[in-house]
């Protein structure tokens, strides 16, 4: 039991002689600092002012309904029945600076295309054209890569959801 003793009063008082209250706090307020400034770190946040044009497709069917080729992975209300478009938000909303994608099937001309779903945010929700399509999905491991979150916190006008976009940004080969 003795060397146990001497083995801890050893490791204690080294501890004690390499340490100081002056440099514990130190360490704590750099600790406080870097865990603080970890929140600044960049994300990206494509404005949709400064978006690139909308790829031009062959279109065929209805923007206004559920089964609208583009639609294959949106959530929400569809802005083609709100006073927008399938890739436009209405008057009086702003679109969201993050956005999530899916991968869709022109049925035209048999290409994959990749689409940007975008919230329209600013007003109250519009309440027409529900539709969720999830095809594809996998179960959600990552909640920031779902489509069921309100994706308008980044947003001037503040979260309230009104409807959702479907951007084709290009094809997926």
């Amino acid at each position: 039991m003795r060397r146990l003793d001497r083995a801890a009063e050893y490791l204690t008082r080294s501890a004690a002689r390499g340490t100081s209250r002056r440099g514990f706090i130190g360490r704590l307020g750099a600790f406080l600092t870097v865990s603080g400034a970890a929140t600044l770190l960049p994300v990206a946040r494509a404005r949709a002012e400064r978006a690139p044009n909308p790829v031009q497709v062959q279109e065929q069917g209805d923007p206004m309904s559920c089964e609208y080729w583009r639609y294959c992975a949106v959530d929400g209300f569809l802005c083609s029945c709100c006073g927008g478009s399938a890739s436009s938000c209405p008057p009086g909303t702003e679109p969201s600076p993050i956005t999530w994608v899916g991968t869709c099937r022109n049925p035209v001309d048999g290409r994959n295309y990749i689409i940007s779903y975008n919230d329209c945010c600013g007003k109250a929700a519009c309440g027409r054209c529900n539709c969720s399509r999830d095809e594809g999905a996998t179960p959600t491991y990552q909640p920031t890569t779902s489509n069921d979150l309100d994706w308008c916190l980044g947003t001037q006008a503040g979260v309230a959801y009104h409807c959702s976009t479907s951007v084709v940004l290009g094809p997926a080969d």
